[in-house]
């Protein structure tokens, strides 16, 4: 569909409505008023089935931010745990380097 088919469309539904407007209350429906309410009727249709993608779009985006989100979380679990490991490591290694000097010192007597 193209912008200039919306466009007629909305001076159509602009159009109508005016027509529309002009009975007076208490008056029946006219034929115009009918094709008015049709008009608008197809009027809400197009505009439901235009914004289907948009929310498809939507709820896609949501989706992927919500996983970056759980993955942000894990990464930095990742780090955590990777970082504990290290200290410990170190702790290991001076302890070792700590022995390895003992021993030295015991053998240079």
């Amino acid at each position: 569909m193209t912008a200039t088919f919306f466009f007629r469309s909305a001076c159509a539904l602009t159009l109508l409505a005016a027509l529309a407007a002009c009975t007076k209350p208490g008056e029946p429906i006219g034929p115009a008023q009918k094709a008015g309410a049709a008009i608008d009727k197809t009027g809400d249709q197009i505009a439901a089935e235009m914004h289907k993608p948009i929310d498809k779009a939507n709820e896609a985006k949501k989706a992927i931010n919500d996983a970056a989100l759980e993955t942000r979380a894990q990464i930095e679990q990742a780090t955590a745990d990777a970082s504990r490991g290290i200290d410990k490591a170190t702790v290991e290694v001076g302890k070792k380097v700590e022995q390895a000097g003992e021993k030295i010192q015991d053998a240079g007597k």
